[in-house]
């Protein structure tokens, strides 16, 4: 982009059960956005045109000339590179949809196309939590486990843009078969899920704990009944605290960050969980390796990935080759 010429991104966030759509510079940030349900079950035509008219919607009385290029978050796996998104669990029917030229075909705009959880990574590495840091994993920790990593200062796409799968580390080999089919992935013993599924094995041995008057019982139920002095589901939420902290000290060992970054809706309950995450690593990781380790809250929220997208743009060198 010029020095000195006023150009706006458009910048999308597909992960989720929401369409995220927001108009931003790199003076202001989000200027303005638009928030939609996916409506996924509709199929990428649907998905791709509701996503069009959204981005047009915030684009508002900005002309197409003020507009660099737009960035995109999608569910992986996908091809960076090609911006085709190569197969998306989350996304019925998307197998090998060409998502960035169809898109760019619509608005007449170039765009750039990257994995959800790296470019929430990379949008903290740019501006939030992992600013100023060169060396840095990011893992979100909601329904699943994803995340992005950040070394020397570069996001790691690997040869075919598919690293950075953290969540799907095995920690068990014997152990539960994870969703994307693996067996015994972090993903099955420390997301969300996991936490509800763990809570309702318990209930099911015929331990007693206020759970077990529930029909259906969340990860946010287990959280809620630890608080209220629950021990089973203190329990609960610290065990997925200790295979977190398996996990992190595997990618301590492998990519020797500076600052590991924590987010998605299980962090809202870090107070249950930290302590024992922290006691594993200490117990686990080489000494060498905590030296000047920072294990932090994200703190971009649900604008993680829309940053990135922004990020993905602003420094197009991610995607070597693309200039």
């Amino acid at each position: 982009m010029d020095d000195g010429e006023k150009q706006y991104i458009l910048c999308a966030d597909l992960g989720g059960t929401q369409i995220r759509v927001a108009l931003c510079s790199a003076d202001d940030g989000i200027v303005r956005r638009a928030v939609v349900p996916t409506m996924a079950d509709e199929g990428p035509r649907s998905v791709i045109s509701r996503l069009a008219t959204q981005m047009r919607h915030v684009i508002g009385d900005t002309t197409l000339a003020e507009i660099a290029a737009a960035g995109i978050a999608a569910p992986g796996p996908l091809d960076p590179w090609k911006g085709i998104v190569r197969e998306a669990p989350n996304l019925p029917g998307w197998r090998n949809v060409p998502l960035a030229d169809e898109i760019g075909r619509m608005l007449g705009v170039p765009v750039f196309l990257g994995n959800d959880a790296n470019l929430a990574a990379l949008g903290e590495h740019a501006f939030g939590a992992g600013k100023g840091v060169d060396d840095m994993i990011y893992i979100t920790v909601s329904t699943g486990i994803g995340g992005g990593i950040i070394s020397g200062g570069r996001l790691l796409l690997g040869s075919r843009g598919l690293a950075a799968e953290v969540g799907h580390q095995t920690l068990e080999a014997h152990g539960v078969r994870c969703k994307c089919g693996n067996i015994g992935c972090v993903e099955a013993y420390a997301s969300g899920t996991a936490i509800a599924r763990r809570a309702r094995e318990i209930v099911g041995a015929g331990r007693e704990t206020s759970l077990a008057r529930l029909d259906t019982i969340t990860g946010r139920d287990v959280a809620e009944a630890a608080r209220n002095g629950d021990a089973v589901a203190m329990e609960v939420m610290q065990e997925a605290g200790f295979y977190l902290g398996v996990g992190i000290v595997n990618l301590l060992h492998l990519f020797n960050p500076s600052r590991v970054i924590l987010g998605g809706s299980v962090t809202k309950s870090w107070d249950l969980f930290a302590d024992t995450m922290w006691e594993t690593i200490r117990s686990r990781a080489q000494a060498p390796y905590l030296e000047g380790l920072d294990i932090v809250r994200a703190s971009l929220g649900d604008d993680a990935g829309l940053m990135g997208a922004m990020a993905l743009v602003l420094d197009r060198k991610v995607h070597g080759g693309m200039e």
